[in-house]
């Protein structure tokens, strides 16, 4: 089932986007932010589609050297992991980051405090949650799959547009996959662009998701982008 992102219909309402995107599809990624936000699941249960969440990620930092706000990050992380396990969806989560090369080794032990909550609060509520490879900004976790021994047992998304960014795609692709954000770009910019505006061959990617049990959602910029791309991967497919 080939999902999409409400990122696509950011700027309108969530009851609005959900009515849109119900016309394409019937599996939905809520973008936990902005007019998405999240307070509880009454919006989501109007509908009947399946969900994935993601998680908000602006202000967040689930490896800030600072307790404090490594542990508002996780909080807000685990209202939307509650919001999540009354819908059983499950959940991506960005890794986090640190602002100094010297402060990584800090930052790693604050990542892994913060993962063990996270899988505690995981396993508590029943739900499944998702660590997704960051783009080409310095100081983020996980850009790489030579990083991914960073998650233990925890499940990995990865974002095929980021892997892009940091030119390391096809690696990412031979690894275990649970989830994958679908959107296209040049290696350049993070455009979240449609399917077929950039260099990614998403044969390869296709290839991998029909003999993976990864749950594939477009993350495009636009609705007119995610319809061009669900007609592009029709017929890579």
């Amino acid at each position: 089932m080939l999902g999409v992102s409400t990122y696509c219909l950011h700027g309108e309402p969530l009851d609005s986007a959900l009515e849109k995107l119900s016309g394409i599809t019937r599996m939905v990624e809520v973008m936990d932010e902005g007019y998405h936000f999240l307070a509880d699941s009454s919006v989501l249960e109007c509908y009947s589609l399946h969900y994935s969440i993601h998680a908000p990620y602006h202000g967040i930092n689930i490896a800030s050297i600072f307790e404090t706000i490594r542990r508002a990050s996780i909080e807000v992380t685990l209202d939307c992991f509650s919001v999540a396990a009354e819908i059983g969806a499950n959940v991506v989560v960005h890794p986090g980051y640190f602002a100094w090369e010297q402060e990584r080794r800090s930052a790693r032990r604050q990542f892994n405090i913060s993962l063990m909550e996270l899988s505690n609060s995981a396993d508590d509520l029943s739900l499944n949650f998702y660590f997704e490879n960051m783009g080409g900004m310095d100081y983020f976790f996980l850009r790489t799959p030579d990083e991914l021994d960073l998650l233990g047992d925890t499940g990995f998304a990865l974002d095929v547009g980021h892997a892009n960014l940091n030119n390391c795609l096809p690696a990412f692709l031979e690894t275990t996959i649970d989830h994958m954000h679908l959107h296209d770009n040049y290696g350049r910019t993070d455009s979240h662009s449609p399917v077929g505006d950039g260099d990614i061959d998403f044969k390869a990617v296709m290839e991998v998701l029909q003999r993976s049990h990864a749950t594939p959602v477009l993350e495009v910029a636009t609705f007119e982008g995610v319809v061009r791309s669900i007609e592009a991967l029709l017929q890579i497919a």
